[in-house]
């Protein structure tokens, strides 16, 4: 898809893709995975280049997209804040058009949605969410392809959120939306996912003020770090707001015998999850931090080709 193709998408939260689309790229994802575990070569991303802008931290976001671009047969252009800051050396706007020549794709990590949304306004490439506060939809499609590989269909399940109505609840709560499971959600008070962020999903979600409650019946358990990246002015306050909030194998135990936990990481064991349940049998925290990296391949060639076959 050459740039400024008027089917150019943007993956900047996760409801910008429709079902069917998912349903491609969860097999793309299963393909590529495949190919890779088997050494093969495959490069349908070569002579292309893939810009990384930095304006949050990052360990699996970096690994995970530049691993995956050099072993599609792409390159790398990889900003660090140092080296750019959206919007306050130049305005992001000049920032987008300006990149957006010299690239065909660009991954964002930033802090607020709206700076996310002004750069694709105004570039001629595709643009990936690679984190927001508002959004994480790259760590969802792996979580949701991870769960596809261990139990099959998602649809129809109900995956269970414990914490913080963060960032990461909002973009479950779009993927139940559109692929048709369940959310349960517990939050202390005051730190519920945002309404605005509920908009037409309500129907899928299911709010408890206990967590073991969220937690009953569920196929998937998931939490996060109770303090977020530029949220840590808050962390005494959440760590005693959070302190009920812990999964632990009780927890683990009301939900389905066969459930799963996953983690997006990095995880503080004896705070948001008890050791017992992330290094135990039912956690696929490792598979779920490998699969980003599939995911992405699959997202960017889509991005970058359009269907293939």
């Amino acid at each position: 898809m050459k740039p400024g193709h008027s089917l150019m998408k943007h993956y900047l939260q996760f409801k910008d893709l429709r079902t069917e689309e998912y349903a491609y790229l969860f097999e793309r994802t299963r393909i590529i995975k495949r190919r890779f575990k088997n050494y093969e070569r495959y490069q349908p991303l070569a002579d292309r280049t893939l810009a990384m802008i930095f304006e949050k931290a990052s360990t699996r976001t970096r690994v995970s997209f530049e691993a995956g671009m050099y072993q599609m047969g792409g390159s790398v252009v990889h900003l660090t804040t140092g080296d750019s800051q959206l919007g306050r050396a130049e305005p992001i706007e000049d920032s987008a058009r300006v990149i957006s020549r010299m690239v065909d794709l660009v991954m964002i990590r930033t802090f607020e949605q709206s700076k996310l949304e002004a750069f694709a306004a105004h570039s001629r490439v595709p643009v990936i969410n690679g984190l927001t506060n508002e959004y994480h939809p790259c760590q969802i499609l792996a979580d949701i392809f991870t769960f596809i590989e261990h139990r099959g269909a998602i649809a129809g399940k109900v995956v269970a959120w414990v914490g913080d109505g963060n960032n990461m609840a909002a973009t479950w709560l779009q993927a139940a939306h559109i692929l048709g499971f369940t959310l349960h959600v517990s939050t202390p008070r005051g730190y519920e996912i945002d309404a605005q962020q509920v908009g037409d999903a309500a129907s899928c979600l299911k709010t408890f003020k206990s967590p073991a409650a969220a937690c009953e019946g569920a196929h998937l358990v998931t939490t996060d770090v109770w303090t977020s990246m530029g949220f840590e002015a808050e962390n005494a306050a959440r760590q005693a707001a959070f302190a009920d909030w812990c999964v632990d194998a009780q927890m683990m135990q009301l939900a389905r015998p066969d459930a799963l936990f996953m983690h997006c990481l990095p995880a503080h064991r004896g705070e948001e999850v008890a050791a017992e349940v992330i290094d135990g049998p039912q956690s696929v925290v490792w598979d779920e931090a490998e699969n980003r990296m599939h995911v992405q391949k699959a997202l960017m060639e889509y991005l970058l080709l359009g269907r293939i076959g």
